[in-house]
């Protein structure tokens, strides 16, 4: 497999893994966690009256759209990072670089929040922490990829 289909799919996957354990989260809690949700009532300016999130197939599909191409780039960016020779697709690295970009991830939210004109009524201390946690699963999720498919297209272990 082509590294640039391989650092796609384990972008996708790790995205997905990570999405799971949000709504998983959101569940467990009853607290507002599904980032896909909260990111596309943003980014399409669609939250309710009552701060609440869009259930408008816009604003999903654009959270979407957008969670899924930001987990690719980062998965290009740890590729990118392990060309160099910094770090390996190994567990301990991928859940690191999840919990870094994890941090890197909060910023950013910390600041989309405070420009966003109407965001949506989110626990953001409780949000912030399940972001840096998801960020891990996204590594672990991204690692599974490469070990799969180290382990199933190349014979190695």
């Amino acid at each position: 497999m082509h590294s640039s289909w391989l650092t796609i799919f384990a972008g996708i996957s790790g995205t997905a893994v990570m999405t799971a354990f949000m709504y998983i989260v959101s569940y467990i809690t009853k607290k507002r966690f599904k980032v896909v949700k909260i990111l596309g009532t943003m980014l399409t300016f669609q939250t309710t009256p009552a701060r609440g999130l869009s259930d408008s197939p816009w604003a999903i599909v654009t959270g979407i759209a957008a969670h899924y191409l930001v987990g690719i780039l980062f998965a290009m960016v740890w590729h990118w990072l392990w060309s160099k020779g910094i770090g390996s697709p190994t567990l301990l690295i991928c859940m690191l670089y999840g919990f870094i970009f994890g941090l890197f991830g909060i910023l950013i939210w910390q600041l989309f929040f405070a420009i966003h004109p109407f965001p949506p009524d989110v626990p953001l201390k409780e949000y912030m922490v399940s972001i840096l946690s998801g960020h891990v699963f996204f590594g672990v999720g991204v690692y599974c990829v490469f070990m799969l498919v180290r382990v199933h297209v190349f014979g190695l272990l």
